[in-house]
This record gives structure tokens, sequence and C-alpha cells, in this order.
């Protein structure tokens, strides 16, 4: 058993980086947030990260002269954090190449349906849970998968489904899935933490 030293990219409030940081301090996961890197300085999780003794940063493309100033800059800051393990809660923006080349099959994000249905650009928030409505979906779930470099594309490490109800709404089913996300998340990355997750390819396979 390792123990991972979270780096962890969030954009908005960051509700699923605070049930992480919580199953760490109960004990159910073997890990440390050492980093929290969001592109939104106005981010609730910068300032969840802050009250909790986490080192945050505000990383913003926009504020560096170019592309490859700005990569380099968050590589330098994912180094000098010792991070060994990237995770996405509620990132919106691409992950660049080099990043993606730097930590490969150490980047897990988490998707509230059940990809390859429901997933892509443009696919994220309460749009998500119209979509599956609109489709008529008598389930879905959460999906936790590895980053490449296409939108909710890479190796499913798992999932978990829930039934959609007659008359649902879509913030209603979304309350429901961000339940399951708070849960399925750490016992994901604690598989990681116990060495048990083999990928090959698009191929996972988790060991007993």
């Amino acid at each position: 058993m390792s123990t991972l030293k979270l780096g962890v990219f969030a954009s908005g409030r960051g509700s699923n980086f605070q049930a992480l940081v919580n199953a760490i301090q109960r004990g159910d996961l073997d890990a440390e947030v050492c980093l929290l890197l969001s592109d939104n300085g106005k981010a609730g999780a910068l300032a969840f990260a802050k009250s909790r003794g986490i080192p945050a940063k505000h990383l913003s493309k926009k504020s560096y002269p170019s592309r490859e100033i700005f990569i380099k800059e968050m590589l330098l800051q994912l180094q000098s954090a010792k991070v060994n393990f990237i995770v996405l809660a509620g990132y919106m923006k691409m992950i660049p190449p080099e990043i993606i080349a730097s930590y490969p099959n150490r980047i897990a994000n988490i998707h509230p349906a059940l990809l390859p249905s429901f997933g892509g650009k443009g696919m994220y928030g309460i749009r998500v849970h119209e979509a599956v409505l609109k489709a008529g979906c008598k389930e879905t779930g959460v999906t936790i998968h590895l980053v490449d470099e296409k939108y909710d594309h890479g190796p499913i490490v798992a999932q978990e489904k829930i039934p959609v109800h007659p008359g649902d709404t879509a913030e209603e089913l979304a309350a429901r899935v961000l339940k399951l996300e708070h849960q399925l998340y750490w016992r994901t990355l604690q598989l990681f933490a116990e060495d048990r997750v083999q990928v090959t390819g698009q191929k996972v396979v988790i060991q007993k």
C-alpha cells in the first residue's frame, strides 16, 4: 500500500474535493492532499483548501503570456508539491497533453452519468441530468475514469448505478447522483492507494 499524494483540480465549490478531504481525515482513504489548483479565483474549493491548511493556488492560462509557460508552471507546482496522483473534482478545463504524459494513468475524473453515454464536451453539471431525463433513461449513475486527451473518454475504473424515479427533476436527480459521487470517489481512489488497479490500454483490472 502506498499513500497517494494528491493534486486536486477544481473549478467550483469542490464538494467532491471536500468529501475526499473528509474521507482522509476519517482514515478511510490513504492519501494526502498536497495541492489544490483552480482555474477560477473565486472557486469555493480554494476557500475550503485554505480553511483546512491545504496549499492552494489559482492557476489560469489567461495569467500567462503563452501556453508553454502556463503548462511549465502547472508542472512546477505539481512537482514541487510532490504530487503523484491527480484528481479532477469538477474541473472545467481540458487537461494539457503534457500533464497527461507526466502522469500516465494517474489522473482520475468523476462524471455524473454512466459513460460512454452522456459524456463529451459540454456535458457537465445539470446538463447531464437534463439529458438523462430527456432520453427517458430508467437508471443513471456515476463513472470514475482515467483521463486521456478526449473529454470523458479514458479507461473506466468504476461505475455505480442508481434508478431514475418517475417524476424526477434534473435537480433532484443531480442531488442523488452527487451523494453517490461523494462515496464512490474515495472508495475508488483507495484501490489505487492499495495498488490494486492494473491498466492496459483501455482495459482496467481490479486486483482482489
